[in-house]
């Protein structure tokens, strides 16, 4: 039997380069890489060698006789990827002697390996900061290890690693959240320093960071959440998709009690991926949360919550709604959980009928429709509700969010409010920075007029792609800094890294090194033991710290 791919998918793309056939794509060097929502595996080109599943870092590529219930659906959107004209054929085997002509192992062709942007033997290595240890970062901290004979100082605001991996994923996706355990090497790397718990810009300056480095990445993301902009949007019970996320997943910004879930119905504006996670944490059994690494606070304000409907808004129609397939097929399997669309004029379900199997909206059929009022109570049981072709017009309530109003007339009485509509990065004083996006204006990475600083990720390229997109991206912008270093770019620091790590930690006390990150992850872990859970996070600055102390 085949393998396939699944929904934990996140793109890293290290199964393409280990598949022996070439039957994994879109490859990271293909047209169709960066818009494809995961990779698929070619059924009729698939030797069954079982090397995706030793390389992929998720858990997301499986035999599929492995599969039951709704994931037999993945057997499916692997193929429906391939037409019979689009198998990529192996490469012609070789042969055990060498010579052509004669049948061989069913391998492609080795070439000689090229490094052709590692830098020179005779170049000592750099000292590199990395700001930033989200993904982005991570991937290029791996790069500039694998490559060069560098050393690496990874910086954080947080007084603990992992970015997104670790404040972003659903807890209720545990095999997405397996990438971070393979990030955790580089922390113990013999040419890796951790100051975790310094702010760039606010405990440090950049112009510190420039006197101290030969280079510096910036990996600091998109951390604020876009909002709606409409009259009352500033009321108590309207979030941003990053201060929800963030809640939930225990992330030291938010506040244990930001949240309340005070009614039977929310409403998430947005039809992207992270709207999707949010209406499933909200409109799910939490009992089925009570086994993940959600933070206990939102756990308990889910269970004691009346809240049972969640509506989605989408601005445009279902042809255009921005969740892959992976995580509406997701929502569709959710147990106890009915997906309804509400088609008040039709035109939702005349664009789901009307589309070709495999396109967007097709995925939609056989999802009941109905013509739901907002203003009474919900029906009984649990229920997620798709609502295209809305748009906000404003938000209701005088001391507090009590729901939104549409431009075309419909009062949806819910709350709390989350808009889900985007991520935007915060400028750090002494960088560029787009006052629309957010990003820091770079060519292939390189900051502009800020010669040795770099920048990868969403800060660089938008809130755009998910994790294994950062693999990509951030292999482009090492090979820049590295052209750089061998074009005699790079400027000469007055000081020294290591002079720069003393001082900080003398300055800043609370600084967390590898140690003390091992120690944090180490209790979470002990945590999660004693209540069966694989980890019960720390929800604070103040608890974090203590942890790293902690003998």
């Amino acid at each position: 039997m085949t393998y396939v791919i699944t929904q934990n998918c996140c793109k890293d793309a290290s199964c393409v380069s280990v598949c022996p056939v070439n039957c994994i794509h879109p490859a990271p060097t293909e047209a169709g890489f960066a818009a494809a929502p995961m990779l698929y595996i070619d059924p009729g080109v698939c030797i069954s060698c079982g090397a995706c599943a030793d390389a992929c870092p998720v858990g997301a590529a499986v035999p599929a006789d492995t599969l039951s219930g709704v994931e037999r659906v993945y057997v499916d959107v692997n193929a429906q990827h391939y037409t019979p004209t689009q198998h990529h054929a192996p490469a012609q085997p070789e042969t055990t002697s060498g010579q052509t002509g004669t049948a061989g192992p069913l391998f492609r062709s080795c070439e000689p390996p090229v490094f052709d942007w590692s830098l020179p033997s005779h170049f000592a290595g750099l000292d590199v900061a990395v700001v930033g240890t989200g993904p982005a970062g991570l991937y290029a901290a791996e790069l500039l290890l694998l490559h060069s004979r560098s050393t690496v100082t990874l910086i954080d605001r947080l007084p603990v690693a992992g970015g997104l991996i670790r404040h972003g994923v659903a807890p209720d996706h545990p095999g997405t959240k397996r990438i971070g355990h393979a990030f955790g090497r580089l922390y113990s790397h013999p040419r890796v320093r951790l100051l975790l718990g310094v702010d760039v810009g606010t405990d440090v300056a950049v112009e510190e960071l420039t006197r101290s480095f030969d280079a510096i990445v910036y990996a600091v993301g998109a951390s604020s959440g876009r909002t709606l902009g409409v009259p009352g949007d500033a009321l108590p019970g309207n979030h941003t998709a990053p201060e929800f996320v963030g809640w939930y997943n225990a992330h030291p910004d938010q506040p244990v009690g930001a949240v309340r879930l005070p009614s039977e119905r929310a409403v998430v504006v947005g039809t992207g991926n992270v709207a999707l996670d949010i209406a499933r944490i909200l409109a799910g059994d939490p009992a089925q949360l009570a086994g993940t690494d959600i933070a206990d606070h939102a756990l308990a304000t889910l269970q004691r919550s009346p809240l049972r409907e969640v509506v989605l808004l989408g601005r445009r129609g279902p042809a255009q709604a921005a969740y892959s397939a992976p995580e509406l097929l997701g929502l569709r399997a959710l147990d106890g959980v009915e997906l309804v669309v509400d088609d008040p004029d039709g035109r939702a379900g005349a664009a789901i009928d009307d589309a070709p199997a495999g396109e967007h909206a097709a995925l939609l059929r056989g999802v009941r429709r109905a013509v739901l009022d907002y203003t009474a109570a919900p029906g009984p049981g649990r229920r997620i509700v798709l609502r295209f072709h809305s748009t906000v017009d404003r938000v209701l309530g005088e001391d507090a969010v009590r729901g939104v109003r549409l431009l075309d007339g419909t009062d949806v009485l819910a709350a709390p409010l989350i808009s889900a509509i985007g991520y935007v990065g915060t400028a750090i004083p002494g960088l560029p920075s787009d006052p629309v996006t957010g990003t820091v204006p770079n060519e292939a990475g390189r900051i502009d007029g800020v010669p040795g600083a770099y920048a990868v990720g969403w800060c660089k390229r938008g809130s755009t792609g998910g994790i294994g997109h950062n693999r990509v991206d951030a292999a482009e912008t090492v090979r820049t800094l590295f052209d750089d270093a061998v074009a005699g770019r790079l400027p000469s620091p007055a000081g020294t890294a290591r002079t720069f790590r003393r001082a900080v930690r003398r300055s800043h006390p609370d600084v967390v090194d590898a140690a003390g990150l091992d120690r944090i992850l180490r209790a979470e872990r002990a945590r999660g033991r004693a209540s069966g859970r694989p980890s019960v996070k720390y929800a604070t600055l103040h608890d974090l710290v203590r942890a790293s102390r902690r003998r």
